[in-house]
């Protein structure tokens, strides 16, 4: 499993995020335009990113013709509990969706808690029904329209990439964080320890 920092707990609606900018990447509450930021209704999972993972925004999708956003790689945990936030939590990858959002590459890892009870029924993209799946493409389709941006849109034809394929892509951010810690990608603004 893989280590998920939980950055908004399941049935809440603030905008919390890691602060990849500011001294110690404290959680805090995203705000644009002057004004703290909420989504427009409760998220239904878990949502958080994990650690020592960077989507380069100088690197482009071989196949997706998109640069990376610039933050660690987002996690959607669909397991029963709610995650209290600032926790770390083991989690079991599923499949990954590629979201592109204004031109960037935003991965969503789909995973389940390893102690959740559905970690012994989930081992696969297959096996998470299809209505959570498009439920939560859906839900990151249409967020941001509520603020007159845009819908997002994915690539692989909308489709969930499985279990090997979304470690993969851990694996490559992961690479591409290690080269960032190690000084051979520009850190751009980013507070690294």
């Amino acid at each position: 499993g893989y280590n998920m920092v939980v950055e908004i707990p399941k049935m809440t609606k603030a905008k919390m995020e890691v602060a990849t900018k500011e001294p110690n990447n404290p959680i805090a509450q995203d705000i644009k335009k002057g004004n703290l930021r909420d989504y427009h209704g409760p998220i239904f999972w878990n949502y958080g990113c994990l650690p020592q993972t960077w989507e380069d925004p100088n690197e482009e999708h071989p196949e997706l013709k998109v640069f990376g956003d610039d933050d660690p790689i987002d996690v959607v945990e669909i397991g029963s509990k709610s995650l209290e936030m600032g926790t770390v939590t083991e989690v079991k990858p599923l499949g990954v969706l590629a979201m592109i959002d204004d031109g960037e590459l935003d991965w969503k890892v789909l995973a389940v808690a390893v102690d959740d009870p559905l970690a012994e029924e989930y081992n696969d993209i297959d096996d998470v029904p299809d209505a959570v799946k498009a439920g939560i493409r859906e839900w990151f389709r249409w967020y941001k329209t509520p603020d007159d941006k845009p819908l997002n849109g994915f690539g692989f034809d909308e489709k969930y990439l499985d279990a090997k394929e979304a470690v993969s892509v851990i694996e490559e951010t992961h690479e591409s964080w290690k080269k960032l810690k190690a000084g051979d990608s520009d850190a751009g603004k980013l507070w690294l320890a």
